[in-house]
C-alpha cells in the first residue's frame, strides 16, 4: 500500500519529506514546499485514511511509522529530513526515535513527544454532514457554520473535498478516524534519546504546548532547539508562514 505524495525540486544529497496533521493531506503543503524545495527535494505525502492515500480499517502511530518506513524504502530516500506538524510532527519524532540510523535531521511543528486525546467533536459533526445534497461551496460552508463559527477550521477542513456526481465528497476516511481514539497515543518507554539535529518551532499561543513539555523535549532530543513564534497558534506554518519559512530555511542550511 503505496502513499501518494507531491515532489517539489531536483534530486540533490538532501531530501525532505514533510507529514500533515489530522485532517490535513500534502495539498495543504503545496506553497510551503515550493518555498523550500530551492535548498531540498521535497516529498509531501499523504498519510493513510487521508488526501489520495489508501483508506484502511485502523489509524494507529504504529502504522503512520511503518508506512513511512516503507515509503522511505520504496523511493530509496537516503537519510531524509523529516518535518512534520501535529499529527505528523508525533509520526516523525517517533519514527526518528525508533529508526534514528534512517533519517539526518528532524523539524517538528507545534507538538510535543507525549500522548494527546483526539478530542475533535465539532470537526467530526462537519465531516459527518451529508456533502452530496450541496450544490455550492457556499452553501455548504453556510450549513457548517451552524456546527463550527471558526472559518479558518472550516475551510482546513473543506480542503478535503471532491465534487461528485451529485454534490460532493469527503476525501478523509471518516469513519475509521472518528474510531481511532488512541491515533495519537504511542509508547515511548523502550525508546531512547537521540541526538539527531532537531527543531522544534512552536507557537506562543498553542493550547498544544504545557511547560513541562520543554523537559520531555529536550530529553528525548538532546540536540535539539527551540523556537517558539510569538502571536502564533496550532496553524503558525499558515498563520505565520514568513517566520515558519525563516525559522526552516535556516535549519536547512546548517
Amino acid at each position: 500500500m503505496s502513499l501518494f505524495y507531491r515532489e517539489y525540486g531536483e534530486s540533490t544529497d538532501k531530501n525532505l519529506i514533510i507529514i500533515h496533521g489530522l485532517f490535513g493531506s500534502s495539498k495543504n503543503w503545496i506553497t510551503n514546499a515550493k518555498e523550500l524545495s530551492d535548498l531540498v527535494k521535497v516529498y509531501s505525502i499523504d498519510v493513510r485514511n487521508h488526501g489520495e492515500s489508501m483508506h484502511t480499517e485502523t489509524h494507529l502511530m504504529e502504522d503512520l511509522i511503518e508506512d513511512l518506513k516503507i515509503f522511505i524504502e520504496e523511493n530509496q530516500i537516503e537519510k531524509p529530513i523529516l518535518l512534520g506538524h501535529s499529527m505528523g510532527g508525533l509520526n516523525a519524532m517517533y519514527f526518528s526515535l525508533k529508526y534514528p540510523d534512517l533519517i539526518s535531521k528532524l523539524i517538528v511543528l507545534d507538538i510535543a513527544p507525549k500522548n494527546y486525546e483526539v478530542n475533535y467533536e465539532k470537526e467530526f459533526l462537519c465531516l459527518n454532514m451529508d456533502v452530496s445534497k450541496f450544490d455550492s461551496r457556499t452553501e455548504l460552508d453556510q450549513a457548517m457554520e451552524k456546527i463550527y463559527d471558526d472559518k479558518f477550521i472550516r475551510q482546513f477542513l473543506q480542503m478535503n473535498l471532491d465534487k461528485a456526481d451529485i454534490g460532493y465528497k469527503w476525501k478523509l476516511n471518516v469513519k475509521t478516524l472518528q474510531k481511532a481514539k488512541n491515533a495519537l497515543h504511542y509508547n515511548l518507554e523502550n525508546l531512547n534519546p537521540i541526538s539527531t539535529p532537531t527543531l522544534f518551532i512552536l507557537g506562543s499561543i498553542s493550547e498544544y504546548i504545557g511547560k513541562t513539555d520543554y523537559e520531555k523535549i529536550k530529553f528525548y532530543f538532546t540536540n535539539s532547539q527551540i523556537e517558539t513564534i510569538q502571536g502564533a497558534g496550532h496553524y503558525l506554518h499558515f498563520t505565520h508562514q514568513k517566520e515558519f519559512i525563516k525559522l526552516t530555511r535556516e535549519f536547512l542550511q546548517r
